[in-house]
């Protein structure tokens, strides 16, 4: 069985997670989501820790809430974008259909 999670892992995680939630960098969050969530299972169970492992598990916890509610701002602002293309999209054909038409005439 692998080791727990030590406190330097959990506060690299979380410095991870606020500095790819902050660069937008969502495939560095699922990296890290990925990573978070193979090393949970080897720390279950274990108690409560140090208290600076339990500021570090506060930390990590916060961290990643902030990610989660970064991420579903930015789902919702690209699902009102894709609304908007599927809505203008009648528009957008049409005026292809045009430049192509006014570019063959030429």
């Amino acid at each position: 069985m692998k080791r727990p999670l030590e406190l330097v892992e959990l506060v690299e995680l979380a410095q991870r997670l606020n500095a790819a939630s902050a660069a937008d960098d969502w495939s560095a969050l699922a990296a890290i989501d990925r990573d978070l969530a193979a090393a949970l299972p080897r720390s279950a169970g274990r108690g409560p820790g140090t208290a600076g492992e339990r500021a570090a598990w506060t930390s990590l916890r916060q961290a990643h809430r902030s990610a989660q509610q970064r991420c579903g701002r930015e789902s919702a602002l690209l699902g009102e974008r894709l609304s908007a293309l599927r809505t203008n999209k009648e528009g957008w054909l049409a005026y292809a259909v045009q430049e192509h038409r006014e570019g063959s005439a030429s």
